[in-house]
């Protein structure tokens, strides 16, 4: 008889995530609307001010790894979720531009490190046998977050006009996710032990290597397109509106492709949804950039929005199977270390590319740094995932 995949654990750890995402898409959306207008705040500052909360998440991650993997996972991940939680009530406090800027600059570790605990838990809680399933349907709860929450914040500020009742609900949300969390019932795990304190080992999946810099370069191709879409498709295009439908329907394929990948994964063809994903987000992304109009635009949304919903549950588990059970926390502050990484560094080159030669050539970067990992991936990293994994 097959193990229950939605055991009551389960399904509580997605509602707590859910909750988690759809509380930070309340704000993303609209906090530079906010600070332009409560601030006066120029759009420069405004950059730097909101690119604070990725560096504290990306810098939290390896240490909540550590943290997950060497003391009690509920009792850290708890302790993460309230500090998460809390700190949107001092979005409410924060009455000048510097101390808006050392709440949201700060407020990005707990976040870092509550999203690498909530899914170590989530592993934990998966019968062994369902795992490389429930791992892609776990990140369904991100994708229905990234998809409503935008919509419900953008609503309820044409429809209110006040700032203060999006942190309020942000925290109000936060906090039910956090109740959520605290009723999960967990069996003892092993912990680390035996190891020294600073060895790289207990921050960094060192065995995952080669898929850390895969995946860094697909982090690279979202990052140039997430940053410069609204800018390019205006300039290009003259579509002044359409990025939020863009990100929708985005949204809308990764959820279609992971409920679709489900089976393949159930099966145990974890590198044949990677293929799968890579390649059609090559696809995706050359389609964007090759076919400037509405029907490459919004067809690249669908291919890449299917490609992610396939590539990241496989890279989940793959990063998971190199890993000791002991390691899972680090395994998962790998994986989204990489990813941050590589957002980051497609932010910045993508920028420069842009700055001396126009965003076209931004995203056919892009698109070829995604191609050359994907063709890494065949030629190296397929065939050391097959030697190191131990499950």
């Amino acid at each position: 008889m097959q193990d229950k995949l939605w055991n009551g654990n389960f399904i509580k750890v997605n509602i707590a995530n859910f909750l988690l995402f759809f509380s930070f898409y309340l704000l993303m959306p609209l906090l530079p609307l906010y600070m332009s207008e409560t601030f006066h705040t120029t759009k420069d500052v405004i950059g730097a001010i909101l690119s604070g909360y990725a560096v504290t998440a990306l810098l939290a991650r390896p240490l909540c790894g550590f943290l997950v993997d060497s003391f009690p996972r509920k009792r850290v991940l708890l302790i993460i979720y309230f500090l998460f939680f809390i700190f949107f009530a001092g979005y409410l406090a924060a009455g000048t531009l510097m101390l808006f800027a050392i709440v949201r600059t700060l407020h990005g570790a707990p976040f870092g490190g509550v999203t690498v605990a909530n899914s170590t838990v989530a592993i934990d809680v998966l019968p062994a046998s369902r795992r490389s399933e429930g791992i892609g349907y776990y990140g369904l709860s991100n994708n229905l977050a990234m998809a409503t929450g935008p919509i419900v914040a953008v609503s309820l500020y044409n429809t209110l006009h006040d700032f203060s009742y999006l942190f309020w609900l942000s925290l109000i949300i936060a906090g039910a996710g956090l109740a959520v969390d605290s009723t999960v019932k967990m069996r003892p795990r092993p912990l680390v032990k035996g190891k020294r304190i600073l060895s790289l080992d207990r921050f960094f999946l060192v065995a995952g290597w080669l898929l850390f810099i895969d995946m860094m370069g697909f982090g690279f191709s979202y990052g140039v397109l997430s940053t410069y879409l609204a800018i390019y498709s205006k300039e290009a295009m003259g579509m002044t509106s359409s990025t939020g439908t863009y990100f929708l329907i985005l949204a809308v394929g990764l959820i279609v492709s992971r409920l679709e990948g489900a089976s393949s994964l159930r099966k145990g063809k974890i590198v044949y949804n990677a293929a799968l994903g890579m390649a059609i987000s090559v696809v995706g992304f050359t389609l964007f950039v090759a076919v400037p109009n509405a029907w490459g635009y919004y067809g690249s949304a669908v291919l890449i929005g299917l490609g992610n919903g396939h590539l990241w549950p496989a890279f989940i588990n793959m990063f998971i199977n190199l890993a000791p059970s002991n390691q899972r926390g680090t395994a998962n502050s790998t994986l989204l270390v990489s990813w941050d990484l590589g957002i980051g560094l497609g932010v910045v080159l993508g920028g420069l590319v842009a700055e001396r030669m126009g965003y076209a050539a931004a995203f056919w970067t892009g698109a070829a740094v995604n191609a050359l990992c994907v063709i890494h991936f065949f030629t190296h990293s397929r065939h050391h995932y097959h030697r190191h994994r131990l499950r």
